[in-house]
């Protein structure tokens, strides 16, 4: 009775929106096109302002239906060169030595790609995976959700052409199964960790000969310190990262919480947000972003919480260094006795070339790797081999927690779906409720790698690395050194969620991808192992700018929604405040009015002096001398030592305001000034030009200027783009503000809600819905969330399609 009833109010919601919203002529054309098959899959999808689905099905397999429909409808090309990847297909399609986007692995080339996903594939890991019962494996829910979303995406393609030109014709565009759609929420879970490590999994081989072997050994082990420095940069977060704040009732206008939310991820390829309401009557409405290619929103809201996700600093991996037999280095001892390494040879097919052949090594560890990125060598030698441990591996519980942050009625329902499914891998969890209640928590997915255990097996290089980056190099030969577990974790090898960093109902609770001790200032969390992340380290400059912002919004206290969407595009540069005034004082105090650039020219910096002083230290798009600045700054901090760039070094008791000063007597500053303008003026861009003269992005032949800036620069609103003088400027976003929203609520039925999906709902450049937010984020515009019924159905462009696998 329960299905029926459902059925009964789906059916009605669509002739409601058809009846009520519909010119006449549009409600029969689409009343006579799309009814549900019998026995079949089917959902109603309402389309509102900027093309943005309110999914409504009866199930969880129907609103599965829906989701891959509809994000076919708007990612088919994206959708299917992912698919592509997880298939092991990228070599025989588009070449071995192209790179692939990056999404869903850091594999450098195709072929690297395509052997380390063949190699998944044929060992059958997502199938094993899909069979564990929950909560270690998927749900039933999720897993109809998966194979309504296959389904969804396969009978879009079956019924409709392809027009976006990036995949128009091609014969990789092909149906996908449930395992392809869980293969995808494999392959995000793994981006920490195996992921992180393709190249090195997918290149690792045996010494070639036992004589090449000793002659090698010893000469190849890893330089400790530079390897060390290699390891901390590569485990920085701050290349995609993310802001997010909770503010309690303590802090708002009406007791109520309130959330931002400002993920930064990728603007192009299979890593983007997909925007979307998702609503089973009586079961389930939530809206908010989903990660393309996935059927569960990912950072959202509902009618009484609202969280969001910032990448974290614990570190997904440890190695396990192995002692290997002196006459078989694919064999290694552990306690003494010898275990051989399985083997699993991996053939690729290659566009207009022979199929490749390699031989992938795994042990009780994990597989063997050899380099985790380029600067971090791991070789194998005669004697010694290094093993990955990736214990989210193993996880394919993500889709859950997602569903019981959907499904939770406040902040501690948040939390408990986190203790119950423990599915996120590499992320932070922030969120307010309508209650009042505020929540930060680094509940992720780690090996339990305790400092104590590092402290008692680390190897000569876990010794430098774990304290520098966090990634633990532990003895492989003992069995003493293994993981352990905790009583209440969801698997074994990880910590459990008694051991989480967790804040409760603070005025603020805020993340910029620093470890969780500052998460409010006042309240710093500590205790946590240094897996997590540090304690008592220096902050980046966006989190001490997001700091000073969110603890100053707080004493102030009254906050609504109005307060987040101003702190969004405030495009304050903290990096500027410190900065600016002293840089212009120094500029203008250089003797003669000028400096020597790096090509030994004297550069004239007269007027540079004045931009400087004159800049209003934000990266608004109309701002003049943004851009100097911030050439400036790039500058300065590539070529100065960090040690050497204040005069207020860091300190512990005062991390917010700390370090401060900058040191103008350091030879680098004046060559970075002259640089900066010999370069904006090679380039043909005035140096009080505004911001938006050289930071855009072009959408269909038209220039959109972007707001925002880089890491370094601290700003909340944060872009990154690479330098293209000979294009003008900054001309392309690869990572930055994606799916913003800000959330409150007023007493009413339906939350507050703005949101913004920056880089648009469709990748498709004939779609209506290419670039329209992005020109909305260009002048710093918002959509207001239809949340409730009455505020889709008042929509002015509302469109109603029942979909269904029925042709």
């Amino acid at each position: 009775m329960r299905t029926r009833g459902r059925r009964l109010l789906v059916t009605a919601v669509a002739l409601l929106t058809a009846a009520t919203a519909l010119p006449a002529a549009a409600a029969e054309r689409h009343a006579g096109q799309e009814h549900p098959s019998h026995g079949g899959l089917s959902a109603v999808i309402r389309y509102t302002e900027y093309g943005i689905p309110h999914i409504v099905a009866e199930d969880y397999a129907n609103l599965g239906f829906g989701t891959g429909w509809a994000q076919a409808a708007d990612q088919v090309c994206t959708l299917a060169d992912g698919f592509v990847t997880l298939r092991g297909e990228r070599s025989r399609w588009f070449g071995p030595a192209a790179a692939p986007d990056g999404s869903l692995s850091s594999a450098s080339t195709n072929l690297s790609s395509d052997l380390y996903y063949r190699g998944v594939r044929e060992a059958g890991t997502v199938e094993e995976l899909l069979a564990e019962p929950a909560p270690r494996g998927p749900s039933r829910d999720v897993k109809d959700l998966m194979r309504g979303w296959a389904a969804g995406y396969n009978a879009w393609l079956s019924q409709n052409r392809v027009t976006d030109p990036a995949c128009k014709g091609a014969a990789w565009v092909r149906p996908v199964t449930q395992v392809d759609v869980a293969a995808r929420g494999f392959a995000l879970a793994v981006l920490g960790g195996q992921g992180r490590a393709a190249d090195g999994i997918t290149a690792a081989q045996p010494p070639a000969t036992a004589t090449a072997a000793a002659a090698a050994a010893g000469t190849d082990d890893p330089d400790v310190k530079r390897t060390a420095v290699a390891a901390r940069e590569l485990f920085d977060t701050a290349d995609m990262g993310s802001n997010a704040v909770a503010f309690s009732g303590a802090s708002t206008a009406n007791g109520r919480g309130l959330l931002l939310g400002n993920p930064h991820y990728p603007w192009q390829g299979g890593r983007r947000f997909w925007q979307v309401q998702q609503t089973i009557p009586g079961e389930l409405n939530v809206q908010g972003g989903a990660l393309l290619g996935t059927a569960t929103v990912s950072i959202g809201h509902t009618a009484r919480i609202a969280w969001s996700h910032t990448v974290a600093t614990g570190v997904t991996l440890n190695l396990h260094q192995l002692t290997l037999d002196p006459a078989d280095p694919t064999t290694y001892l552990v306690d003494g006795r010898p275990e051989r390494m399985t083997r699993r040879d991996v053939t690729v097919g290659v566009r207009d070339g022979t199929p490749v052949t390699r031989t992938q090594w795994w042990t009780r560890y994990g597989p063997v790797v050899t380099t985790l990125g380029a600067q971090v060598p791991l070789p194998w030698t005669a004697t010694t081999a290094y093993a990955l441990n990736d214990p989210n591996a193993a996880n394919l519980r993500a889709p859950d927690t997602a569903l019981g942050f959907s499904r939770a009625r406040d902040t501690a329902g948040v939390l408990a779906a986190l203790t119950r499914t423990q599915g996120l891998p590499w992320v932070n969890t922030i969120a307010a409720d309508s209650g009042g209640h505020t929540l930060f928590t680094q509940s992720q997915v780690l090996p339990r790698v305790t400092d104590e255990l590092v402290q008692r097996c680390s190897t000569p290089l876990g010794r430098a690395l774990y304290p520098s980056s966090g990634v633990a190099v532990l003895d492989g030969s003992r069995g003493d050194c293994a993981l352990g577990g905790d009583p209440d974790a969801v698997q074994p090898g990880i910590f459990g969620p008694a051991r989480m960093p967790v804040l409760k109902d603070a005025p603020y609770a805020e993340n910029s991808n620093d470890s969780a001790w500052l998460a409010n200032a006042d309240r710093p969390l500590t205790g946590y192992e240094r897996v997590f992340g540090t304690i008592g380290t220096q902050r980046s400059m966006r989190t001490r700018g997001a700091v000073e912002d969110v603890a100053r919004m707080a004493a102030r206290g009254r906050l609504t929604v109005r307060d987040l969407q101003a702190q969004q595009f405030a495009n304050r540069v903290p990096a500027g405040d410190l900065v600016a005034a002293d840089a212009a004082r120094a500029c203008a105090a250089l003797p003669g009015g000028t400096a020597t650039g790096s090509d030994g020219r004297a550069v004239d910096l007269s007027e540079a002096c004045g931009v400087l002083r004159a800049w209003d230290r934000s990266m608004d798009t109309g701002s003049r001398g943004a851009l100097f600045f911030d050439r400036f700054w790039r500058k300065l901090t590539a070529t100065v030592p960090a040690a050497r760039l204040w005069k207020v070094p860091f300190s512990a008791a005062d991390p917010v305001r700390t370090p401060n000063t900058l040191d103008t007597s350091v030879p680098g500053f004046a060559t970075a000034l002259a640089d900066t303008v010999t370069e904006l003026r090679a380039a043909g861009i005035a140096l009080d030009a505004r911001l938006s003269t050289g930071q855009f992005v072009v959408r269909n032949g038209r220039r959109i200027p972007v707001p925002g800036g880089t890491e370094s620069l601290g700003v909340w609103n944060k872009v990154e783009m690479p330098w293209n003088p000979a294009a003008g400027g900054y001309t392309e976003v690869t990572t930055g503000s994606s799916y913003i929203q800000a959330v409150g609520w007023d007493g009413g039925r339906c939350p507050v809600a703005r949101t913004l999906l920056t880089y648009s709902q469709s990748s498709n450049p004939n779609s209506p819905h290419y670039s329209d937010q992005t020109r909305l984020f260009s002048g710093e515009r918002w959509v207001t969330s239809r949340f409730c019924e009455k505020d889709i159905l008042s929509s002015p462009g509302l469109r109603v399609v029942k979909v269904s696998d029925h042709r």
